[in-house]
């Protein structure tokens, strides 16, 4: 019997929007921000800010380096929220909302970084006025941890800090190579399509799965 839920955050939960992030970057002077930029694994100093190896300090002094200028704050925060396609869906957070009601625990598991994760847990976040977190039992975010997906011990922190049963757990993503590292370790998966719908296929799973 399922009893704990676990989502991604982009393209799970807010709409993804690589392109839209791209020009984020470029108009704040990263010339090649299509060669630096990925939709689910990040390389070089955005990989080392999303791991938490790096500050925001320290990623938006190098991220200014590159661009050849000095940046704020603001000016970084608008950059990374060029990922975000538009508002939060509400259906997905009223779905959220009825499966904790129904008893169900929920988690969130997402490769992200604190720029992203300020606007996710401030009023901004969604029409609501309500944080991420607030639909959530805990959060687990790749730059707290320090590790990403689909490295395994992300999977496993997560499982020993509240200690989830792997087959008590389903798992939403839209990344293939993260669905298949929890497989690995028994959790059962939902791979859904990214920026979809996925309120339907969720509860196809859980009748499934009993």
């Amino acid at each position: 019997m399922i009893k704990n839920i676990v989502f991604d955050f982009g393209g799970v939960i807010f709409d993804l929007a690589y392109e839209q992030a791209v020009e984020s970057f470029r108009r704040i002077g990263l010339t090649d921000a299509d060669q630096r930029l990925d939709c689910y694994h990040q390389r070089g100093i955005f990989e080392e800010l999303e791991s938490g190896r790096i500050s925001m300090d320290a990623f938006r002094e190098q991220l200014g380096q590159m661009c050849h200028r000095a940046l704020t704050h603001d000016e970084v925060l608008g950059a990374w929220l060029g990922y975000v396609g538009g508002p939060v869906d509400l259906r997905r957070l009223d779905a959220i909302d009825d499966l904790r009601s129904r008893g169900y625990h929920t988690y969130l598991l997402s490769n992200t970084n604190p720029f992203v994760q300020s606007w996710a847990e401030s009023a901004d976040f969604c029409a609501y006025r309500r944080p991420l977190s607030s639909y959530m039992d805990k959060c687990y975010t790749s730059y707290e941890v320090g590790i990403m997906k689909p490295h395994e011990g992300i999977f496993r922190h997560m499982l020993n800090d509240v200690s989830l049963q792997p087959s008590e757990t389903l798992f939403l993503d839209d990344s293939s190579a993260n669905i298949a590292a929890a497989e690995q370790l028994g959790i059962h998966t939902l791979l859904v399509e990214k920026n979809s719908d996925w309120r339907a296929a969720v509860e196809e799973r859980l009748s499934s799965l009993g």
